[in-house]
């Protein structure tokens, strides 16, 4: 039996995808957010997000928001916002870490493009966009946090990642999203095995 140890870790980071927040700012402009606390259960996907940055304050007030999924190819874009915040002045715990970034859009050479169902824009690189609205948003860690509870309308995903054949389905060898761990990057491994479910996301869906 292997051993174990108790231990004070300062980040409990083991693995999530890295996700970059659009939101829309008070004078109309869009601001990125990046973000490694995103998932999805169903049709909802829940957010974790810092409760003085501006995609908090941005969701608190217009509850639009989009949830772009980059690929690991975007590492760099990614960590060139990364110490950015488009807050101003910048709040008091973010520094001197971050410094405050209007067009984050340059800043990461990103592109956007307009969203079907919601008023944020969506970034053109990312290889899945997703289009939301807020469910709720519930305050954690003493309000220093939100936990946001978000609906998906619509998704986007470009056509290289799709399978060519069949209803809309992801191909998981084209798909190599970013991920995050103990506050580094990592592309996506190799396939190791599948879910027993795994053959019925081929089957198509019949209506009766």
């Amino acid at each position: 039996m292997r051993t174990t140890r108790s231990v004070d870790l300062p980040v409990l980071y083991f693995g999530t995808p890295v996700a970059l927040i659009t939101t829309v700012n008070p004078d109309g402009s869009s601001n990125i957010s990046p973000i490694s606390s995103a998932w999805a259960l169903g049709s909802r996907y829940l957010l974790g997000l810092g409760s003085e940055g501006q995609a908090a304050a941005n969701i608190e007030r217009l509850g639009d928001l989009v949830i772009n999924l980059p690929s690991a190819d975007l590492v760099y874009a990614v960590e060139a916002i990364a110490p950015t915040t488009g807050r101003s002045p910048v709040p008091a715990e973010k520094v001197p870490a971050y410094r405050h970034e209007r067009d984050k859009w340059g800043l990461g050479n990103f592109s956007p493009v307009p969203s079907d169902t919601v008023v944020p824009p969506r970034i053109a690189e990312c290889p899945v966009q997703i289009e939301a609205r807020v469910a709720q948003v519930v305050p954690i860690d003493d309000g220093n946090a939100l936990a946001v509870e978000a609906e998906v309308l619509r998704v986007h995903v470009h056509e290289e990642i799709l399978k060519t054949h069949g209803p809309d389905r992801i191909d998981t060898e084209k798909w190599n999203p970013l991920s995050y761990a103990f506050r580094h990057y990592f592309a996506q491994g190799p396939h190791v095995g599948s879910n027993f479910r795994a053959p019925l996301l081929d089957e198509p869906v019949v209506v009766s």
